[in-house]
Parts: C-alpha cells; structure tokens; sequence
C-alpha cells in the first residue's frame, strides 16, 4: 500500500478496515488516471471508472466527491498534508516564510513511496489539468479552500488580528514556488524522480529573495 493516499501520516498501523479503504482508493484514482489518459476525461464515464475498478457508484462517492476531485487527488493529498501540519509547526522566532517551506518539503518528503507511484500520479494529473477545464478549475477551487484554511490557522497560531495580510503572502510565496519547481519538473525530459521535484522546489526557494527585490534594469 503507498503512502501517498491518505491526507497525513500516522504513527500508529492503520486498521484493515482503513488498509481496505487506502487500496480501493488506490485503485480508483491509478485507474481513473489511466482511463482519462487514454480516453480524455469526458470520454470515460463514472460508470465505467466504478466498473473497471469492480465498485459501486456509492462507494465511489464515498471516497470522492467528483471524477475531478479523483483525478487531482495525488496534488490534493500533499496540500491537505501541509494544512494539518500547520496547526503542529513550530515558529518560534524563525520567519515564517521559512517555517512554511520547510514545512512543505516535510509534506512532500512523505509523498516518496520508495517507486514510482505517486510521481507518476502526479505527472498525469499536471498532464491532465493542463488539457482539461474542469480539473484545471477543480484545482483552483481546491487551492483557494485550501489556503484560506491555512491563513486561518496561521493567523490563529500566530496571534495576528484577521485582516493581517502577512501568512497569506507568505504562503502564496510558497505555493507559487511549488507550481514553478512542477512545471520546470514536469518539462524535463527522461524519467522523472520524486528527489528531483524536491530538489528543484529547493532551488526555485533559493529564487524568491531576488523576485522580490529584481528590477527592469
């Protein structure tokens, strides 16, 4: 079973009831990501996503809300895993800019299943979001909710007033380094490694002090 299915790692092994749940997941999003390839993504109903995986539509929607949530699940489990760290990160006086993208390279760091897994998901998904409104849109959705879930938390850990517009700019520093370290990522040619993404997110890091302050001349 990989890692990258469930929305934060545990320290205690999960249940077979919840191992049951983790592979049907599992399976539903690699098939859905086949099929979408393969066929385009209105090209493959549910009907025929829950029958190549052998389930019911009721467990299907059990586990998803939509065929976009299903298809952007392997990018959706890596910012729910950064939004539950948030409310366990430590600040103290380091900037919080900081805190945040060490945070989301611990949260990536968790997405390495020893393979191929989750680089391959995460590769069709980009592939998939790019050519396809509707994930494209669910995506953007997801991202808002998302952030402002963490902006609310880091407000609120940090004990700064509502309208205070400092961990929003920090973590949008941050996301945007994500998608310019995946895009660069995702263009590379050859097989791509979760090490690499890793990498390239810590050097698009190293960029942010000079896009900030870099001018015309």
């Amino acid at each position: 079973m990989t890692a990258d299915l469930s929305s934060a790692s545990t320290p205690e092994k999960p249940s077979l009831r919840e191992r049951k749940k983790l592979k049907t997941r599992a399976a539903l999003v690699d098939t859905a990501l086949e099929l979408f390839t393969q066929r385009g993504f209105d090209g493959v109903t549910l009907d025929e996503l829950c029958e190549a995986v052998e389930v019911s539509k009721r467990t299907f929607f059990r586990n998803f809300a939509s065929k976009e949530q299903v298809a952007f699940t392997p990018l959706e489990t890596l910012w729910n895993g950064l939004r539950d760290d948030v409310e366990h990160l430590s600040f103290g006086r380091a900037p919080v800019l900081e805190v945040l993208q060490e945070a989301l390279l611990a949260a990536l760091a968790r997405m390495d299943d020893g393979g191929a897994a989750w680089v391959t998901r995460v590769r069709l998904t980009q592939e998939l979001a790019e050519r396809t409104p509707s994930i494209a849109a669910y995506g953007l959705q997801y991202c808002d909710r998302t952030s402002a879930a963490i902006e609310a938390a880091l407000q609120r850990r940090l004990g700064l007033d509502h309208g205070d517009p400092r961990p929003r700019l920090a973590l949008d520093l941050v996301i945007a380094a994500f998608h310019a370290a995946l895009r660069a990522w995702t263009s590379r040619p050859g097989a791509l490694t979760h090490s690499d993404l890793a990498a390239e997110l810590r050097s698009v890091y190293t960029a942010i002090p000079g896009a900030v302050t870099f001018s015309g001349a």
